[in-house]
């Protein structure tokens, strides 16, 4: 289960990308999450996706 609250969401996506996963994709698809609801999500706290670093900033 991945947290609901928007800023331990983050921290926990980040850590995922940067220990286990070489992109977003690969880690939505690992974990059954649709990526357009955690990118809304983290979008609400004013955070992208940077393909080039692999994290959320």
């Amino acid at each position: 289960m991945i947290p609901k609250d928007p800023m331990m969401l983050l921290s926990y996506v980040n850590t995922q990308l940067r220990d286990f996963y070489p992109d977003f994709a690969g880690f939505c698809e690992d974990k059954g999450l649709d990526a357009s609801e955690v990118e809304e999500k983290l979008r609400s706290i004013d955070y992208e996706y940077d393909a080039k670093i692999n994290r959320f900033v």
